[in-house]
């Protein structure tokens, strides 16, 4: 079987949702359905049989409450380090890759605050990188965008059928992603994301179905649409894992 190892990324401070949280209550820890969010996203990769380990990456204040009340607390078994992020998540995906084991193959790399990821997206990471060597999930633009200038005048309205959001997890083959976080950091170069890194090499990113509920809680609304979301799954059976593309007309 092929050794596909997964980075969590979890090492946020919680910025966004309005104020500097304390240490328990920083976005990755909240509560959902009673559960720390970074436990809810760490269960879909510990059930996969694909998945051999992971790499979970947190602030270094953190190191201790993650592994007393997060590792120790829910049983995970496939953790094997829990090392301390960098100032930027970039920082904290290279801290991540260069714990990974040396044999690796298939790095998939999640944010732990993305709890909705299903096992069936995680598993279709790991095929997709052993075929097409680095794949995204993304969902078609729903919203016009367009491009302004610092004065808040709109120059461009950009063609929507060519428009994607991207999420993770992202996969790549091992030598691949470790390349381009290689030569991002002789450059300088700052990405978005790591298929950034990967699409600076000259290497092609495939995409692959995401899904919209696969939200990124980064703002007090999406903490109440998690929590919505959980609620609706809960009283209506709603299955998240087939939350598909309805199509770029929709």
């Amino acid at each position: 079987m092929t050794k596909a190892d997964a980075i969590i990324v979890s090492a946020g401070r919680g910025y966004r949702l309005g104020h500097r949280l304390k240490e328990a209550s920083k976005k990755q820890f909240l509560l959902l359905a009673g559960k720390p969010i970074l436990a809810h996203t760490l269960d879909r990769f510990e059930i996969s049989p694909l998945i051999r380990s992971i790499v979970l990456v947190v602030g270094e204040e953190d190191l201790d409450y993650c592994s007393k009340e997060i590792i120790e607390q829910y049983r995970f078994q496939k953790i094997t380090r829990i090392i301390p992020g960098g100032k930027e998540r970039q920082d904290s995906v290279r801290n991540g890759l260069q714990a990974l084991a040396s044999d690796t193959e298939i790095v998939v790399i999640h944010d732990g605050v993305r709890p909705f990821v299903t096992r069936e997206m995680v598993e279709e990471s790991i095929r997709g990188a052993e075929r097409l060597g680095a794949v995204v999930p993304a969902m078609p633009a729903n919203d016009s965008v367009k491009t302004a200038n610092t004065e808040g005048i709109v120059l461009k309205t950009l063609d929507r059928e060519l428009l994607w959001q991207i999420q993770t997890p992202q996969a790549f083959q091992a030598e691949m992603i470790r390349e381009a976080y290689r030569r991002a950091a002789e450059d300088g170069f700052v990405g978005t994301d790591d298929a950034s890194l990967v699409e600076r090499l000259g290497t092609r990113v495939h995409i692959l179905p995401g899904s919209y509920s696969n939200i990124k809680i980064t703002t007090r609304e999406d903490l109440l649409w998690a929590r919505l979301l959980l609620r609706e799954a809960s009283s209506s059976e709603l299955d998240l894992d087939q939350d598909k593309p309805l199509g770029k007309n929709h």
